[in-house]
């Protein structure tokens, strides 16, 4: 098997705090592996470990919310990407409200949208949400700087991969 770090360490993407509400159980995490997949239609794919807590909330939504966060959010990140939901309710410290159809919208992220689960794409570890937008909102323009992968390496994941 070849490896791709070859390739993936030069890239710095942007992260992504993903929440989600299913029966009403809360849950969000840290993700790394997301992206903008169609233009016409707009869609964007989220890809959830299978091992996250998150994943097993999200096969049984309707919706995720994607947040943008700042690079001097690292609280929000730490929080959301150190720490399990199998051990910590990420959302008892954090002003949140609930947006289209209920999905969880974190007050302090500076760019969000909510999407409706389209499609799931069996990725391996990973599976991927195929997300149609049905509301967002963008409250700084273009004048920040969205938290990477280079921002957040020292944050060790709540669940780490093998």
């Amino acid at each position: 098997m070849t490896d791709l770090d070859p390739f993936t360490d030069l890239i710095d993407c942007p992260l992504y705090v993903v929440t989600v509400e299913a029966g009403g159980e809360l849950a969000g995490c840290l993700v790394g592996f997301a992206s903008q997949c169609s233009i016409r239609p707009a869609r964007f794919v989220v890809w959830l470990s299978r091992a996250n807590r998150t994943y097993r909330v999200a096969v049984r939504a309707e919706r995720l919310t994607v947040h943008g966060l700042r690079r001097d959010q690292e609280r929000l990140a730490r929080l959301f990407g150190g720490e399990t939901g199998d051990r910590t309710d990420k959302f008892t410290d954090v002003a949140w409200h609930p947006g289209p159809a209920g999905s969880p919208v974190l007050d302090e992220a500076p760019v969000w949208f909510v999407g409706r689960v389209e499609s799931r794409i069996d990725g391996g570890d990973h599976v991927g949400f195929l997300l149609a937008p049905e509301a967002a909102e963008n409250f700084v323009g273009d004048r920040a700087t969205l938290l990477s992968l280079r921002d957040a390496r020292g944050i060790t994941p709540g669940h780490p991969v093998d």
